[in-house]
């Protein structure tokens, strides 16, 4: 831990860093690594995707789904996050994937890179949001307070989501430091009801069969409950599994996005990170294994379908007492996730406004709170909106999984070519020789999670694919490469220089 001069000493390196670039440093940096580590970590969370999604993996190709295939989507997000950690290092500003890809592919990638990263991480609100009303509708109300809500359709969706939603935008609202001690606590939760929760399914087990983790059984079709269509293809039934880890474990640009709210972020950024996926990865891994473990009919529990997990929680000999604080924690576990993800995508907002790519009002950061009040809230409106062109919670998923890894790929591609090229300047954390492999292995990944993620049911992404596509075409073409100017480079951040202390003194002292 850093002693307060240590502490100083950070931040005047990181506002000089920041400087270097042509911004001023109008967010509170009020971030330490745990911090930065604990705001991706609580994106990620393995409580929210690793059970809202579980059956996505298990009802692909059963216990393989999830004893291999969580294993390749984890070792995969790990080699991406590498990969974004190394260019985080260099450049490390909110909205980081926009200004690396503007940076080292020019304006017009960073300007499409924004708005495929915009929609990705909208999907992580919604989807998660939509996922906190079922679980609480499940869980809470129906099983800890035995209110019946089988009647329940999308109206009191719509009227849950919306809530949620806006107390989420109000927490991030009044400040960095109440959503920080949120999101740090988020940490720590996440790891001690997962281990509780995995503890549960063990000391359940009567008999250890460990070769289920690695049984390939295709249930795909009315096998799965029908997660999804019949589908004869082994590997392709391998591969819409593979959307249970790639899903769950997103959202660790969080980190990047938070940059200038983190204390000697070059160093804290790729480590926080890197970390989050890293132990995502590992718990998660042994949490879901223990959910397959815990069946006592594996083929029975796949034709449950969505419902497969609750059944098998519900039906844990375990006291009741217990049973319903892991509902509770698991909901509370969700909602910040989503909080988070709240902070993460208005910051996204916030430093693309800043550069022109959204209108000025979305840049505005409030002098009381030092947040960008405009952009949480119209992350928590486009959020609620999402949810209402597609209020199934598969579909969102699958487009917050291949948003995101799209957005992570496109900076990597530019860096992969502009490295030792026009990208010369590198921060402390560099990959090395494992640099270039790294974003080959990322680029190719990223196009079959595409492939995967179009397929039924989540096709629907194919409408919000194209219609993206569409519109940035017609935009950037029509209208944004005139206009749009991007990050500054050169001389223009020579002449932002005089500027910069004059708008860090509008919004008050750099550290409160």
């Amino acid at each position: 831990m850093s002693n307060p001069g240590d502490s100083k000493t950070h931040v005047e390196d990181d506002v000089d860093t920041l400087h270097s670039m042509g911004y001023s440093q109008e967010l509170s940096r009020r971030m330490h690594a745990f911090s930065n580590f604990a705001i991706s970590f609580s994106i990620i969370c393995i409580l929210a995707g690793g059970i809202t999604s579980f059956q996505i993996g298990f009802s692909s190709t059963g216990g393989f789904g999830i004893g291999v295939g969580w294993l390749v989507g984890g070792l995969f997000a790990l080699i991406v996050a590498c990969s974004m950690a190394q260019i985080a290092s260099a450049y490390p500003t909110a909205g980081g994937l926009y200004h690396w890809s503007s940076t080292l592919g020019g304006r017009g990638w960073g300007w499409a890179t924004a708005w495929v990263n915009l929609i990705g991480l909208i999907f992580v609100v919604a989807s998660v949001n939509v996922g906190v009303y079922l679980l609480f509708k499940s869980l809470v109300l129906g099983n800890v307070l035995g209110i019946d809500t089988a009647d329940w359709d999308v109206p009191q969706q719509i009227i849950g989501v919306v809530i949620i939603s806006v107390s989420q935008g109000l927490f991030n609202h009044f400040g960095i430091r109440v959503t920080t001690k949120l999101t740090d606590f988020s940490g720590y939760l996440i790891l001690a009801v997962a281990t509780v929760l995995t503890l549960v399914m063990l000391f359940s087990i009567q008999h250890f069969d460990f070769s289920r983790l690695f049984t390939f059984v295709n249930y795909t079709g009315d096998a799965g409950g029908g997660v999804f269509p019949q589908v004869d293809n082994p590997l392709m039934a391998f591969a819409l599994g593979l959307l249970l880890p790639l899903y769950t474990i997103t959202g660790f640009d969080a980190s990047a996005h938070t940059s200038e709210e983190t204390v000697n972020a070059r160093h804290s950024v790729p480590k926080g990170m890197i970390h989050a996926v890293l132990w995502s990865l590992l718990f998660g891994y042994v949490m879901v294994c223990s959910f397959v473990l815990a069946m006592d009919n594996p083929a029975e529990a796949a034709k449950a379908g969505p419902d497969v997990f609750f059944n098998l929680l519900g039906g844990m000999s375990v006291p009741a007492a217990l049973k319903d604080a892991l509902y509770i924690l698991i909901v509370l576990a969700n909602y910040l996730c989503a909080l988070a993800g709240v902070t993460s995508t208005s910051r996204m907002v916030f430093a693309f406004a800043r550069d022109g790519g959204l209108p000025k009002p979305f840049r505005k950061v409030s002098p009381t709170y030092r947040t960008p009040t405009a952009a949480i809230w119209l992350t928590v409106i486009t959020s609620i909106c999402a949810t209402l062109y597609s209020p199934a919670f598969a579909a969102l998923a699958a487009g917050c999984a291949v948003f995101l890894y799209i957005s992570y790929a496109m900076p990597i591609a530019a860096g992969m070519l502009a490295e030792g090229k026009t990208w010369t300047n590198f921060g402390p954390f560099r990959l090395g020789a494992l640099s270039k492999p790294f974003a080959i292995i990322t680029i190719l990944g990223v196009i079959a999670l595409t492939y995967i993620g179009i397929q039924p049911p989540s096709d629907i992404v194919v409408n919000y694919a194209l219609g993206l596509l569409v519109l940035l075409l017609a935009g950037w073409f029509g209208f944004e490469r005139k206009r749009f100017a991007g990050p500054p480079t050169g001389e223009a951040i020579k002449a932002r220089q005089k500027d910069l202390l004059s708008q860090e003194a509008a919004v008050g002292e750099l550290v409160q």
